[in-house]
C-alpha cells in the first residue's frame, strides 16, 4: 500500500506545501499533478464539480504520486464517506466549530476502533495500489483528517476540538475567518483579530500535535507563514495562477486594465 507522505510528513513536523483544484477536471488534475506540489486538493464546497468527476481526479493525481485529497461540501458522513470511497487520501472539512462536530469528522473518516467509518468499495484501495483487506487494516495510519477553522467559534473551541484523537491539520479560511470577524474577506490582513486568531492556532497546534495549515495567495505569502510556524500550506489554485498569469499579460500588452485574479 502506498504510504500517504503528506501525512507522515506532518506528523515529523516537517512542512508540506500544495494547491487547490477550484475548478476540477481530469485534465486539470493531469497537469497540475506534473507542477511539483506535494498534494493537490479538489475543491467541491464552491465549485460545480460533481463526486464523479472528483474521484476521477483523484484517481489521476494518485497515478502521478501525490495525495489527492478533497474539501468537502459541507460536515457530513455522507460526504466523507463518498470522497475517501471513491479515492481520496484525505479530507479537508469545513466549517467546523465544536468537539462534537470535530468528533464527527473523525467518526466518519476513521475506521473501527478509532471512528464508525463503513467498508465497501473498491477505488479506495486502487488508488493506493493496494487490495481492499489491506487497505481496510492500514487506511487510518494513511488518510489524512483536516479540519478548518473559519469563525471565532472555532478560534475560541479550538483547545478542546483538537484533543479529538485522530485529527491532523487544522486549516484556516482566511476569508472565511475575515468574513466571520466582519472584515473583507482577505488572504491576510494586520487587524488583530485576525493577527490574534493566527497566534492562537498556532499555540494550539503545538499543545497539541496537530499540524497547523493556512491558505495563501503567493509564494511570497507562503514563505512569510512557513518562517511563522506553519506547515499544511495551499497557495492559491489552478484557476488563480491561470487568471493571474492572463492579467499580467493582457496588462503588459495593453488589452485591458489586467483584471483581479481568483481568491482560490
Amino acid at each position: 500500500m502506498k504510504p500517504n507522505l503528506v501525512r507522515h510528513k506532518l506528523r515529523r513536523g516537517e512542512p508540506s506545501i500544495g494547491t487547490w483544484l477550484s475548478v476540477a477536471t481530469p485534465m486539470t488534475a493531469a497537469l497540475m499533478a506534473r507542477a511539483g506540489f506535494d498534494w493537490l486538493t479538489v475543491e467541491l464546497e464552491h465549485s460545480p464539480t460533481s463526486f464523479e468527476t472528483a474521484a476521477a481526479c483523484f484517481a489521476i493525481i494518485a497515478a502521478n504520486g501525490l495525495p489527492p485529497f478533497a474539501r468537502l461540501p459541507i460536515n457530513s458522513t455522507e460526504n466523507i464517506k463518498r470522497v475517501l470511497d471513491t479515492g481520496a487520501w484525505g479530507v479537508i472539512v469545513p466549517m467546523v466549530n465544536t468537539r462534537a462536530e470535530a468528533e464527527a469528522v473523525v467518526a466518519a473518516a476513521r475506521f473501527p476502533p478509532v471512528g464508525r467509518r463503513s467498508v465497501g468499495g473498491q477505488l479506495h484501495a486502487a488508488n493506493f495500489a493496494t487490495d481492499a483487506a489491506t487497505y481496510y487494516r492500514r487506511a487510518n495510519d494513511e488518510i489524512f483528517v483536516a479540519i478548518m477553522a473559519e469563525t471565532p467559534q472555532a478560534i475560541e473551541n479550538l483547545d478542546d476540538m483538537l484533543a479529538v484523537p485522530g485529527i491532523d491539520a487544522v486549516f484556516i479560511g482566511p476569508n472565511d475567518l475575515h468574513n466571520s470577524l466582519g472584515l473583507p474577506p482577505a488572504f491576510e490582513s494586520d487587524h488583530p483579530a485576525f493577527v490574534g486568531a493566527l497566534q492562537h492556532v498556532l499555540v494550539m497546534c503545538r499543545k497539541h500535535n496537530v499540524a497547523p495549515g493556512l491558505h495563501v495567495a503567493d509564494a511570497a505569502m507562503a514563505q512569510r507563514r512557513l518562517a511563522e510556524g506553519f506547515r499544511f500550506i495551499a497557495v492559491a489554485s489552478e484557476a488563480g495562477f491561470m487568471l493571474g498569469k492572463a492579467a499580467e499579460v493582457t496588462k503588459a500588452l495593453g488589452l485591458g486594465q489586467g483584471g483581479a485574479t481568483a481568491k482560490y
